[in-house]
């Protein structure tokens, strides 16, 4: 028997089977293998009785009615549907040593590993609704996380589960139909590892982050996942967020199931456009008087889902530019990230006074600071667009072009000093 589980143990390894889709091209070489360890069982069987059989080889779960005779027209259908039962219960059958190496029956069968506080009414749980509070968790969270409460919510005809607290990093709402036991509606989060994340998504990070001409050998760093479904979707929708860094460099990747929708990382010294980085220059040199300032970085995030690319600049002294193509068109901003002394306020009548003189701030005095800029770095003629201002958005004002869509937003100091400009999409 150990030789044929080492054939199972060099299966496993070749394939992903634990942390990838189950492929036609998996069943049929474990299917394959399947009837190797049958013919070779039942070519041992007249050497030894049943129960010495048994005595002699690791322990295995029964799948159903299995049995090594042949029965009429149903051969292939009891491997095929065992199959699946077989390959992804294999790590129980794999020996070390004498020693089992990992259990997870789980995977057959998840309810086994659901984790149940005392004290909990799960007598409002079927089986049924256990089972898709297992595998929502385990499939779409990638751990179960142990069940703290259960409760009847007979007025809106559902049942709800809660795992975990609210204030850890692990936590799962689940609401169920109580009728059918089907998911209503669910919410978890999780962090981990980056080691516990799974390889389908561990072998994209190189050419993700070579796509955006960032450096492909970041380091993984730490991961979130978050798992949503609302009312009226059909299935769970997780978003896992990777964190990627090294000495030097910074990244991040969103996937959206197992699909990767936005990518940020900073970018390799021969992808940094030259053009883009001259015409940044040109604009920090606008805002604050200050030329040839060094660049401190240069990243890029493509959001597949937002539909936007941009490209960031960081220079010395905490000033930056940011430039944006999107769905809406294109974007630019330039700023200044230095944090000045705020204005002291003892009291509610400081504050009252120090609100009013933000939005209230003289328009001339606006203009004569953000026109010249506005028109080094867009050359546009500012004196035609129209000031609006918004009581909820204090220190900040908009200026738009009444005959087109062209908008600047900007943002000031109570001395009318302008601490950030932005054109077109935001």
């Amino acid at each position: 028997m150990r030789q044929k589980d080492e054939q199972w143990e060099k299966e496993i390894r070749k394939g992903p089977f634990a942390s990838s889709p189950f492929t036609e091209d998996h069943k049929r070489k474990v299917l394959q293998q399947v009837e190797w360890m049958k013919k070779s069982e039942e070519g041992s069987k007249g050497d030894r009785s049943e129960d010495s059989s048994r005595s002699s080889r690791p322990f295995r779960p029964q799948v159903g009615n299995v049995s090594h005779k042949r029965r009429p027209r149903r051969g292939l259908l009891v491997a095929g549907t065992g199959t699946l039962v077989i390959a992804a219960g294999l790590f129980l059958w794999i020996w070390d040593d004498g020693q089992l190496v990992k259990p997870v029956i789980e995977q057959v069968y998840p309810t086994a590993a659901l984790q149940l506080s005392d004290g909990l009414n799960t007598n409002l749980l079927t089986d049924k609704m256990k089972r898709n509070v297992a595998t929502t968790m385990r499939d779409d969270l990638g751990k179960q996380i142990r069940i703290t409460k259960v409760e009847d919510l007979p007025v809106s005809g559902r049942i709800y589960v809660e795992a975990g607290n609210e204030s850890e990093k692990e936590y799962a709402k689940i609401w169920l139909d109580a009728a059918t036991g089907n998911l209503r509606e669910v919410e978890m989060r999780r962090e981990m590892l980056a080691s516990e994340l799974e390889h389908r998504y561990l072998r994209q990070v190189s050419s993700l982050l070579q796509s955006i001409g960032s450096t492909p050998t970041l380091k993984p760093a730490s991961v979130r996942r978050y798992v949503s479904m609302k009312q009226g979707e059909l299935e769970p929708i997780s978003y896992t967020t990777l964190t990627l860094e090294n000495e030097n460099s910074y990244g991040e990747i969103v996937w959206q199931q197992d699909k990767a929708i936005s990518i940020t990382g900073d970018l390799r010294p021969d992808q940094i456009s030259q053009a883009a980085l001259a015409d940044a220059r040109n604009a920090i040199e606008a805002l604050s008087g200050k030329a040839n300032l060094d660049l401190v970085r240069a990243s890029r995030s493509k959001d597949d889902e937002l539909g936007k690319d941009t490209v960031f600049f960081s220079f010395k002294d905490n000033y930056f530019v940011q430039m944006t193509e999107g769905k809406e068109g294109v974007g630019y901003t330039v700023g200044d990230a230095n944090h000045y002394e705020q204005q002291e306020i003892g009291n509610i009548e400081e504050m009252e006074a120090y609100h009013e003189k933000l939005f209230n701030i003289d328009e001339s005095l606006l203009r004569d600071n953000v026109g010249p800029i506005i028109k080094k770095i867009f050359n546009v003629d500012f004196n035609a667009y129209k000031l609006h201002r918004n009581a909820e958005q204090l220190g900040m004002v908009t200026f738009e072009l009444e005959s087109s869509t062209d908008v600047f937003q900007v943002e000031y100091r109570e001395d009318g000093r302008i601490k950030m400009i932005t054109r077109g999409e935001l």
